[in-house]
């Protein structure tokens, strides 16, 4: 049962001691910027390679190939 005691004055001490403790938050001076445009950019770029893949598969004849 002490040794419950001693932890909980522990506890408690620690806790009364960052109470004190100052924190100071500073917003920055530049804004935060997040750049996010790689990968839509790569998702769009995929995209149009399948629907010119699929162009050129459905209708072969547009470049003087072979007709189906």
């Amino acid at each position: 049962m002490r040794m419950r005691a001693k932890m909980l004055t522990g506890i408690g001490a620690a806790m009364v001691a960052a109470g004190c403790i100052p924190v100071q938050i500073q917003a920055p001076d530049e804004p935060i910027e997040i750049n996010l445009n790689v990968n839509i950019r790569q998702e769009v770029i995929v995209r149009l390679e399948r629907d010119a893949a699929d162009l050129l598969e459905n209708n072969s004849d547009l470049f003087g190939g072979p007709s189906q």
